[in-house]
């Protein structure tokens, strides 16, 4: 008589709790952990009496933030800029993806793939420099190559505010296009080929083809990574708008953000309470758009919301 075949033992649960535990702990301790210096915020803190025994100031931080100018510039700066990365970065990404995936030579794949996402890979301190080595008065690329065969004068780029937020999106736009593109080329290569196929044999042009399958298939992904980068509209790249334009003071009105006006506010001022409630409307603003802009495309499509 045959033998029953064993079993395999299951683990218990015990070790898969076990396992995720070093994960939940580091999780705890660099997303939540940070959460209880909110109170900062609303108080004018002492170092000697410490963040608990500091004295409580209500709303008077927020209120001295939106009293000044500051408060308009740095909001406008960061959601313009912001929106302008969103639309155009997702263009682009898009684009390259659907780009790279009609190339069939796989050399000159991994060739236009290892282009377009080094820039990412290249920390923004090298980019700042980069940027520099093209748009310094004395010796930059442009003003010395560019402009000269143009027969336009030479700019003096970092005292002049009405170029940089062309500079910055295309700073942003340059090194952000390749870590984005490699979501859009995944989802585009996972496509059923059945589907263009299917297109050819009833005559679809290749344009067609990318119109009526590719981008349908892509919207739900470029609708979730919008919603994720709505969440950080709020939010700027700290290198960006403040390594590239060298800190210049002339910029400040096209460069200042929330996030480099954090950190004057604390590095210059030395005003943490002040710099703590500009954070703490950054998170919250950032967290209610999220809310809002689920709750729209919930609306219009619910399979397509995160939540």
């Amino acid at each position: 008589m045959q033998k029953p075949a064993k079993l395999k033992r299951r683990p218990h649960l015990s070790v898969l709790y076990l396992m995720m535990l070093p994960g939940l702990i580091y999780f705890f301790i660099n997303n939540y952990l940070p959460m209880f210096g909110i109170l900062i915020a609303f108080k004018k803190i002492d170092f000697r009496k410490g963040i608990l025994g500091s004295d409580w100031t209500g709303l008077s931080n927020f209120t001295y933030l939106f009293k000044t100018s500051d408060a308009w510039i740095i909001t406008r700066n960061t959601l313009f800029y912001n929106v302008a990365f969103i639309i155009l970065g997702i263009i682009i990404q898009v684009a390259f993806a659907i780009f790279l995936n009609e190339i069939r030579n796989k050399l000159l794949l991994r060739t236009f793939q290892s282009l377009i996402i080094l820039p990412a890979l290249i920390s923004m301190v090298i980019v700042a420099y980069l940027s520099y080595a093209a748009l310094s008065m004395n010796s930059g690329f442009l003003n010395k190559a560019i402009l000269p065969f143009l027969g336009l004068p030479e700019v003096s780029w970092y005292s002049e505010p009405r170029y940089w937020p062309f500079i910055l999106t295309f700073v942003n736009i340059w090194k952000n296009a390749g870590f984005g593109c490699i979501i859009y080329l995944a989802t585009v290569v996972g496509i059923s080929p059945e589907y263009f196929e299917a297109a050819r044999l009833d005559g679809a042009s290749r344009w067609k083809q990318i119109r009526h399958i590719t981008l349908p298939l892509l919207k739900p992904v470029i609708i979730m990574l919008t919603i994720l980068n709505i969440g950080k509209i709020f939010y700027s790249d700290f290198g960006l708008f403040y390594q590239v334009p060298m800190n210049s003071g002339v910029l400040f009105n096209v460069t200042n953000t929330i996030d480099t006006y954090v950190y004057r506010g604390l590095m210059q001022l030395g005003d943490i309470g002040r710099s703590s409630a500009a954070n703490f409307y950054q998170s919250i603003v950032g967290f209610v758009l999220v809310l809002l802009s689920n709750w729209f495309v919930r609306k219009l499509n619910p399979e397509s919301a995160l939540f």
